[in-house]
């Protein structure tokens, strides 16, 4: 099976809210508790956030208008019940939890890829909401919205991007102050192009961190190839 098989079709109906999307495709997931799975992927365009180490800043304008419904039956043609809505921020977009929901009622095992800078009180509670907290490298620091981990359960993860030293003791100081590791898993992902995978891991030992390492899988395979 080809690794990332794209959906073009697209059609617009007056009957429900509207989102813009920016591409559905079906590919492996990279990242989190799923790793490794086939899964729908569900990008949703636009983002409020301009981080450093951005790899889809194609997802901030480009896209076509789909209801809820339209979404359902395009991803009906793949074999699997995992799907990952992204961005983007998909949250950016009103709508979006209007269709976490109706994923969810539909059957899927549903996945929120969300940058935590935007209210998540109002996910479904059957969504697995991982949010990425933006360490000082991303060079968006001051949009996290600290008020959503009180919205983080066990189910949910909390992901530190890291590119360099002082991300990672940043991050140590945030798992901390929250307590995080007592609410959720805690992803620790380095930066693709700044940090060198087996040094984080050997902080982390070094630390003894109850922390997942992350590496993105789809890079490996794919490389910074769009929809992959």
């Amino acid at each position: 099976m080809h690794p990332n098989i794209k959906s073009n079709s697209v059609t617009q109906k007056n009957t429900q809210a509207e989102l813009r999307i920016n591409e559905i495709f079906f590919s492996i997931q990279g990242e989190s508790s799923k790793v490794g799975l086939p899964t729908i992927f569900i990008r949703l365009t636009g983002c409020p956030l301009r981080c450093s180490y951005c790899d889809t800043a194609y997802a901030f304008h480009d896209g076509n208008k789909m209801t809820v419904d339209d979404i359902i039956k395009d991803i009906s043609q793949y074999c699997t019940k995992h799907v990952t809505v992204t961005g983007g921020e998909p949250l950016a977009q009103k709508s979006c939890n209007e269709l976490l929901t109706r994923l969810s009622d539909e059957g899927f095992q549903v996945s929120l890829e969300t940058s935590g800078a935007i209210d998540v009180a109002h996910v479904d509670e059957r969504v697995m909401k991982v949010m990425d907290i933006k360490t000082p490298g991303s060079a968006e620091q001051s949009k996290n919205k600290f008020e959503n981990i009180a919205h983080i359960t066990a189910k949910d993860q909390v992901k530190f991007v890291i590119g360099d030293r002082p991300d990672y003791e940043w991050s140590k100081q945030k798992m901390s102050e929250f307590n995080l590791t007592e609410k959720c898993e805690v992803l620790f992902s380095p930066e693709h192009e700044s940090v060198n995978p087996t040094d984080l891991a050997n902080w982390i030992l070094e630390d003894k961190l109850n922390v997942r390492l992350q590496v993105q899988l789809h890079k490996y395979l794919w490389g910074n190839v769009p929809g992959k």
